[in-house]
């Protein structure tokens, strides 16, 4: 450009006209010039064709051979550096290359060439315009002249832009003089003349004139004339004003028009009434509809930019639209009932109160709104309400007659066009107008503050529960139309669908269902149907099946709200709530129940049944996955209804025909079996839904189902979910119920399940996601996790408790293999302990692509890297016992400095002493009078009454002023005179035991399994750290362990079961008679005589695990499920008081996709081993034995609530299960949370005492 020639000049010029021309129409819609400069600056963004312009091309070729050198030179610069590491991150890059780029020489000289060249090209554009325009004057004159006689002839009040219109500008005398020739005193073909000159006029200057004032008046005046052609020309200006002014000059107009209306309404001349109809044809209607139509297509518009202009100015708009809509007769006029108000145009023209939900949508206007409405047109609201009632009455006097309600709403839905509505059709159009203006209105609470409205045709006042109620009601009284399972539904002002879309909204709100929905009034209105259908009464109700599938809709939406679902199980009122007076929950599931049962004559041949049966199944459904809405629904036995259908479904779905591969699934199969499938899957669905707490899985194992819901969820996990199985929320806790328990193991596994989980791990491990972005080569990891594998680690490890990794492992070898293909996919557990893990050979090492971040502890040389680092943790806490205070970990990281691990590696015995904690000293033992107190009530041989009482509140008194007493031979003295005296009570005495003598002769030929072997001797180390057992305790510790085995064996059935868990002996380690061997000092027979005292208590059943296992105590169905009390009765407890009394730890365990359950069945099974030091251990076995076994779960509870922030912050970083499952309980103590536990007893022991107490057999 520095040699820019003429040609240059035209070539730039044709360019630039070019790229003006096909933006003309975004400049020519733009309301002023600095709106069309902001459209052009952004037309790139909005213009999709803007890089196939001429002269963008031109300028980027331009740009790059200017400044391309300079950019390419940066670039290198910065890419350089980034390896480096001084810069970093592509946004980083371009930051930078951009702000060196636009400081560079060559840059600035370019833009100094391109500003001057362009300014000629643009002046020469525009000398050029002017040419064009005094040489086309002629031809303007003419299409001025063709404008006049008939561009306005459209039957239609809005017009295009103003910009699309030829206009003539005109000076302040010029329009004084117009306004002059516009009075009403002026000659009709002065009048039209100078309407047809303001037409051509800029609205903009017009309104901004002097004369404004005085034109408005006569424009007033002029829209009475009886000529119509006067009010279309000021309509049409009106419009043009509208559409090209600002707001605050186009208030004016609109005030104008309201005014004129407000008068036509008001005057003599207008008579029509509501009985006689409406023709819009006429052509005085029609023209008076125009009118109406140009307002509230300005009310619609208006919000978008009133905000930007002083409040009174959006005041006058809303007061002059209120005050129009307020007019009526007098009342004491003869025709005021039937005067047809401007609220019923403007329904008309906007059924649904449109212009109402953009006033109120936004805080600024619907403050004003509603204060209005408040202070001088709250008429308005009670004439909408008084509609609503009105036609509320119509219905039900229709439906009394046994007749059907003629329905207005589906009047006008043919294609056959309808000119006039009849008197009905008019109070119908205006009822829903009414509908939707309140249901607008009650969503804010300044609108709730409205009510209750006082009628003239009412004694009692209508408040906000009466008119909900009302809205309820007219989903069955008034007309609805049936819905098919296969026709989508169409849109349609019937009552019914307004109130549902109402109501949705309300369920959606936070702010306004707890006043407005969660009553009991409405409630019941919402249950009337079903509580006719279950009662047998005469059901007067258009369309039963809709009506019941619109209730259950809004029900479920209720139920899986919080406060919802508190309203439905308790009522509005939990603590005034009548016994007599059955809750929402009580009528819902009997409902239901009989649904599933064919029990409801009015239904039965229905087409839609298992519609209505899955839309209150699914009602059901979002109660019982909820602990507390279980508890209510358990009684029901609705698992047990719901399975049964599920075995009919079954049964029909086996005489399908299977489709046939590479056809249309659908197609293929016919319309009676595709209802069956998909009633069966709805059921399956329903059934899985129980697994969400412990005791619901435990009820869907009873069902028999178990195995094909697994299915039902993988399948739809595969469907849905291609790249991410677990990403599912809801399923995502269904899987770690299911892992929890040892047949929801096995149902993962057959599934497929763990396969494919295992399958995805691996290919991250060794190929890495296909979609990650590699901008430069990854550093040797540090992070025992790459955090692309993050996600499918956590789901293994929510897979891996106890009962899985037995059930999965149980007789399983590694396979150890001499030689591995790259090829070899893992495809369980057991592949990817031997290929990731237990790496023992150069096979392994070399199948791995990826080994330093495959092996995340294998063997290797000792180098001091991520691998070595994690290897030693974990090494170091597999062969250490202890809490917090008691063992020492190294650390997983490597510190910075010239020593960063400090630790020494521990690869063989003895374990280095570093790691182990100072022995703890004992508390020196001071007299203490409540102690002492204690201690004679339990030696005392005559127990006086209430004496367990009494023991347990000065236990209580003692452990919370001196909790380093309850420890040693007095904790042990404690817990033996307290189960000596309540095993030999008649009511604490719950299970059977039979006489059992220990000798040593009994035992000889016994031998305990590798895993007790292992666990003795952890717990003789601990023990021996603790200062707790001399050299022989070990043997002493086998004779206890096998006598408890034996002793426990004469209380078991023999069960035939493919679990392993139930083919032999218990599976796992008996953690709590270590426990008690250990409190009792090592003394064998003591703790022997102890645990078979202790077998004999309810308590034992949840402390002591083993001892029910394969139990004759238990019913038959729970020893074959597998399934122990303390996950079922204990940890379900556990996730309801969660929920109550720590809501923000529960919504977080439900983010990470764990359940509570899973990890407290872990600290219960181990009694807290390694989780809490020795003495808290026994504090927490104390409080169990002694205040009772329903402080096992408060005692979880507290755990929770001590650990609370950790929860919160390790949820944000996504590691809680890691956090949980490895970390120790840092600064829990017992004593520090009992008066914390006591007050969750007085809320909750009676429902879990009662709960825990019907675990055994039913004596028949």
């Amino acid at each position: 450009m520095s040699h820019f020639t003429s040609k240059d000049e035209a070539l730039l010029q044709s360019m630039l006209r070019q790229l003006l021309q096909s933006v003309k129409e975004k400049i020519t819609g733009a309301p002023s010039v600095e709106c069309a400069e902001e459209i052009i600056l952004h037309l790139e963004e909005t213009d999709e064709n803007f890089h196939n312009y001429e002269f963008v091309k031109y300028l980027r070729q331009y740009i790059n051979n200017t400044v391309g050198s300079v950019i390419e030179e940066e670039t290198e610069k910065c890419t350089s550096a980034q390896n480096q590491g001084e810069v970093s991150g592509y946004d980083t890059l371009v930051q930078h290359v951009t702000k060196k780029t636009r400081e560079s020489k060559e840059y600035r000289e370019m833009m100094h060439t391109l500003k001057n060249v362009m300014m000629v090209v643009v002046e020469s554009l525009i000398n050029k315009f002017e040419e064009d325009r005094m040489r086309n004057k002629e031809l303007d004159s003419k299409t001025k002249k063709e404008h006049q006689s008939g561009y306005y002839t459209d039957n239609c009040s809005d017009s295009d832009s103003s910009f699309n219109q030829s206009y003539t500008f005109m000076s302040q005398e010029q329009l004084q003089l117009l306004v002059e020739r516009l009075d009403p005193i002026q000659p009709k073909e002065v009048r039209q003349e100078a309407l047809q000159t303001l037409c051509f006029a800029p609205p903009s200057d017009v309104l901004n004139s002097e004369s404004w004032p005085n034109l408005r008046k006569h424009l007033t005046v002029s829209l009475s004339d009886p000529d119509a052609t006067f009010s279309e020309k000021i309509l049409r200006f009106y419009a043009k004003s509208f559409s090209s002014s600002p707001f605050n000059m186009t208030r004016e107009v609109y005030t104008s028009l309201a005014r004129h209306l407000e008068l036509y309404f008001l005057s003599g001349e207008y008579s029509l009434r509501i009985s006689a109809g409406l023709d819009v044809s006429n052509t005085d209607i029609n023209h008076l509809l125009k009118k109406v139509r140009l307002l509230n297509e300005y009310q619609k518009e208006a919000p978008s930019s009133w905000i930007r202009h002083p409040e009174k100015y959006m005041e006058e708009v809303v007061e002059s639209t209120l005050s129009l809509l307020s007019v009526k007769h007098e009342p004491n006029h003869p025709a005021s009932p039937d005067f047809l108000g401007p609220i019923y145009f403007l329904a008309l023209l906007d059924i649904k109160a449109a212009w109402f939900k953009k006033w109120t949508h936004a805080y600024y206007s619907r403050t004003v709104v509603l204060r209005l409405l408040e202070k001088k047109y709250k008429s308005l609201i009670n004439a909408a309400v008084q509609q609503c009632l009105d036609y509320f009455e119509f219905c039900k006097a229709a439906i009394n007659k046994n007749s059907r309600v003629d329905d207005c709403s589906q009047h006008h839905c043919s294609d056959k066009q309808n000119f006039s509505y009849t008197g009905l059709e008019l109070q119908y159009i205006y009822f829903v107008h009414s509908l939707c203006l309140l249901g607008r209105l009650l969503i804010y609470k300044q609108g709730r503050n409205l009510f209750p409205v006082q009628l003239k045709s009412k004694k009692d006042s209508v408040s906000i529960t009466d008119l909900l109620v009302l809205f309820t009601q007219l989903i069955y009284y008034s007309p609805s139309y049936p819905k098919t399972a296969l026709t989508e539904h169409t849109d349609n002002y019937s009552p019914a669908s307004l109130v549902m879309e109402i109501l949705q909204v309300f369920c959606d709100q936070t702010g306004c269902t707890a006043e407005c929905l969660y009553t009991d009034a409405v409630i019941d209105a919402l249950l009337h149907p079903v509580q006719s259908l279950l009662s047998g009464t005469e059901v007067y109700i258009n369309c039963l099946e809709t009506t019941l599938i619109d209730v259950a809709d809004i029900l479920a939406r209720i139920a899986a709200v919080e406060d919802g679902l508190s309203v439905l199980l308790y009522g509005e009122n939990e603590k005034t709530a009548k016994e007599d007076s059955p809750t929402a929950v009580h009528v819902i599931v009997q409902f239901t129940k009989k649904l599933l049962h064919d029990d409801i004559s009015l239904l039965s041949g229905s087409e839609i049944l298992p519609v209505v049966k899955g839309a209150f199944i699914f009602v059901c459904r979002q109660m019982y996955r909820t602990c507390e809405g279980l508890q209510v629904l358990i009684p029901y036995g609705l698992h047990e209804s719901i399975g049964e259908s599920w075995k009919k479904m079954s049964l029909l779905s086996e005489r399908v025909s299977t489709p046939v591969t590479g056809a249309d699934s659908t197609s293929s199969i016919i319309p009676e079996s595709k209802t069956i499938l998909l009633w069966e899957e709805t059921l399956l669905d329903a059934l899985l839904q129980f697994s969400a707490t412990p005791k619901g899985l435990f009820l869907l194992h009873s069902t028999g189902a178990m195995n094909d819901c697994v299915n039902f969820m993988f399948r739809n996990l595969s469907k849905k979910f291609q790249v991410s199985m677990t990403e599912s929320f809801g399923n995502r806790v269904i899987v770690v119920q299911m892992a929890t328990t040892p047949t929801g193991a096995v149902a993962l596994q057959s599934s497929g399940f763990i396969k494919d989980l295992v399958t995805e791990l691996w290919a991250l491990l060794e190929c890495g996601k296909d979609d990650l972005r590699i901008t430069q080569p990854k550093s040797t990891p540090v992070d025992p996790i790459d955090q692309s594998c993050q996600k499918s680690f956590l789901s293994l490890i929510n897979l891996l408790a106890y009962p899985a990794v037995f059930e999965l492992l149980s007789k399983q070898d590694i396979p150890d293999k001499p030689m591995y293909s790259f090829r070899e996919v893992p495809t369980d557990i057991i592949d990817i302990i031997d290929r990731l893990i237990i790496l023992n050979s150069e096979a392994k090492i070399h199948s791995l692509f990826s080994y330093e971040q495959s092996h995340l502890f294998g063997l290797s040389d000792f180098i001091i890297d991520g691998l070595s680092v994690e290897r030693n943790h974990i090494l170091v806490r597999m062969n250490l016992i202890g809490g917090p205070h008691e063992r020492i970990l190294p650390l997983r990281v490597l510190d910075k400095g010239s020593n960063p691990y400090p630790w020494p590696m521990f690869s063989s015995f003895p374990l280095p002493k570093c790691y182990l904690a100072e022995i703890p000293r004992k508390a020196e033992f001071k007299q203490d009078k409540d102690l002492d107190k204690l201690l004679s009530l339990l030696k005392s041989p005559e127990k006086q009454s209430g004496w367990t009482e009494i023991c347990r509140k000065q236990f209580c008194k003692v452990i919370k002023a001196r909790p380093d007493i309850i420890s040693g031979t007095i904790l042990a003295e404690l817990i033996e005179k307290f189960v000596s005296h309540l095993s030999e009570s008649q009511s604490d005495y719950y299970f059977s035991t039979g006489n059992y003598k220990a000798t040593d002769a009994d035992v000889k030929n016994e031998s305990l399994s590798s895993m007790q072997q292992l666990g003795v001797e952890m717990t003789v180390r601990y023990g021996k750290y603790l200062n707790l057992l001399t050299e022989h305790a070990e043997n002493e510790l086998c004779f206890v362990l096998m006598n408890c085995e034996k002793f426990l064996k004469q209380q078991q059935r023999t069960v035939v079961s493919p679990l392993y868990c139930l083919q032999d002996r218990y599976a796992g380690y008996d953690w709590f008679a270590s426990s008690i061997f250990l409190i009792m000092s090592g003394h064998g027979e003591k703790t022997l005589m102890f645990l078979q005292r202790f077998a004999r208590l309810l308590v034992s059943a949840f402390l002591w695990l083993p001892r029910l296992h394969k139990s004759m105590h238990l019913p038959v169905t729970t020893v074959e499920s597998g399934i122990h009390p303390v996950y079922f009765c204990s940890a379900h407890y556990i996730e309801m008081l969660l929920k109550a009394e720590l809501p923000l730890v529960f919504s977080a365990f439900q983010m990470s996709g764990f359940a509570p359950s899973q990890i407290c069945l872990q600290w219960i099974t181990q009694c807290f081993w390694n989780y809490m030091d020795w003495r808290e251990i026994c504090h927490y076995i104390a409080i169990c034995i002694l205040l009772g076994p329903d402080y096992q779960v408060y005692m979880c509870i507290s755990v929770f609530r001590h650990l609370q922030q950790d929860i919160l912050k390790h949820t944000e970083a996504q590691d809680l299960q890691v956090f949980l499952k490895e970390e120790a309980l840092h600064g829990f103590c017992v004593s520090d949370y009992l008066e914390y536990m006591e007050s969750l007893e007085t809320i909750y022991r009676p429902i879990l005492s009662k709960d825990m107490r019907s675990i055994r057999v039913q004596n028949t």
